[in-house]
């Protein structure tokens, strides 16, 4: 990987799009520094010192938004609405007929697609910037905080609405820089910016656990929490290259005096085909029940029982769920992503058969067989890295932002090995010789 930077910093015109893309990831975390007015900011830098790591309901949007959320910041709500938005495009691209036209359409309707996914975004933003506010308004953004009722001093309607457009406004930046980088950067805007955000977190975490150690000053278990994050990093490493190859043969044809095909090619089946969604879809799933509690007058039964047993990582109830939900998630998202029919379709339409395999719809049952049979070990894989950060907690004590949980080295493992594929792609066009040289 190093190699593929040096060699990309040789090469001019590649050179000028790292350098691009490092201005705008900079702006992007400056951006996530500056606060928003109408917020007290000593109040809030009080409120983070006293939560000491627990970031309770909202560790996971705070974990997208490279720590943003909870300091109140333009860029508070960061690539979250964009990542909503597209999932749920997704979703309803099998469900509506008309967004599976334009999809359908190649570069025209994904562009159609893609304006859908901005408008959402923006509407999105406004949602979750209004609950946000009405939440630090109350007080419940940080619970138990001595200054949390004074981190909105103003309350007037004009300030409440004035805090919404700013985040409303810094998302659609966020959403911006992502398609600068995409369009004059290395690509893969958005990723990328997710990847610097769970990034930036990485070092304040560390440092805490460094900190709350009592072995050789803290060492030990900074040690030991490198150590699993290295051993980790090489399991999703692994697993995330690893596929079922499926050959497929096409057959000659003559098309006037000029044959076609007769070439053999293969389809990559994924182990973890559904990447790192099922884990968001299971986190987020989780996280309703506890948040209407927390917002719910009264001291019912219900309420009690959802604090009990649905807001502790290391319940065995809510570890229980969250595997569950994640492996269901991960056969949901790989039935409505990969269509055995529409490929088995295609292959027909172009002369192409697996060997051994009829073509049309005993090849689709094939297919589907074999995605049935690698999306096992490929859900309990993600269900067992997800739960990594309860194992340490309950293991040596770390606190719930544990730096190297399962759905941050997933999602820093996979845009890495994109973006090293896309550098090393772009070179290898630059600096292909030929036979003839």
């Amino acid at each position: 990987m190093l190699t593929a930077f040096a060699r990309a910093f040789r090469t001019p015109d590649l050179r000028k799009k790292l350098l691009f893309t490092l201005a705008i990831i900079v702006a992007y975390r400056v951006g996530t520094h500056v606060p928003i007015p109408g917020v007290n900011y000593k109040a809030v830098q009080t409120c983070v010192n006293e939560a000491s790591g627990n970031q309770g309901l909202f560790g996971l949007v705070n974990m997208f938004s490279g720590g943003a959320l909870l300091q109140i910041t333009i860029f508070a709500l960061g690539i979250m609405p964009y990542i909503t938005a597209s999932i749920i495009l997704q979703l309803l691209t099998v469900v509506i007929p008309r967004l599976e036209a334009l999809k359908k359409e190649g570069q025209a309707g994904t562009a159609k697609i893609t304006q859908y996914t901005r408008y959402l975004t923006v509407a999105l933003a406004i949602l979750q910037g209004t609950g946000l506010v009405a939440t630090a308004r109350s007080g419940a953004l940080f619970s138990g905080c001595t200054v949390a009722s004074s981190i909105v001093p103003d309350q007037a309607i004009f300030t409440t609405i004035t805090m919404v457009i700013c985040m409303t406004a810094g998302t659609a930046v966020v959403m911006w820089l992502g398609e600068l980088i995409t369009d004059r950067g290395i690509g893969n805007g958005m990723s990328i910016l997710m990847f610097i955000s769970i990034a930036a977190t990485f070092p304040s975490a560390l440092w805490a656990i460094k900190k709350q150690g009592t072995l050789a000053g803290g060492w030990i278990e900074f040690g030991t929490v490198i150590a699993v994050g290295l051993i980790m990093v090489a399991l999703v490493v692994f697993v995330e290259q690893a596929q079922r190859r499926i050959p497929v043969q096409y057959a000659k044809r003559m098309i006037g005096r000029r044959s076609y095909g007769g070439t053999s090619t293969y389809i990559p089946l994924k182990v973890n085909q559904a990447g790192v969604i099922p884990v968001i879809f299971a986190s987020s799933l989780l996280y309703i029940p506890a948040l209407v509690a927390q917002f719910a007058g009264g001291n019912s039964g219900w309420k009690q029982w959802i604090s009990t047993n649905l807001t502790k990582g290391d319940h065995p109830i809510y570890i229980t769920l969250y595997f569950l939900l994640i492996v269901f998630f991960a056969f949901f998202y790989v039935a409505i992503s990969f269509n055995p029919e529409e490929v088995a379709d295609n292959m027909k339409k172009y002369g192409g058969f697996i060997p051994g395999i009829r073509a049309g719809r005993p090849t689709a049952e094939y297919l589907s067989y074999v995605l049935n049979r690698i999306t096992w070990p490929g859900s309990l894989y993600l269900g067992l890295i997800a739960l990594v950060p309860t194992m340490a907690l309950v293991g040596f004590g770390a606190s719930q932002n544990f730096p190297f949980g399962g759905t941050s080295i997933l999602i820093i493992v996979g845009v890495g090995l994109e973006t090293v594929k896309q550098i090393e792609s772009q070179l290898q066009q630059r600096n292909y010789e030929g036979f003839l040289r």
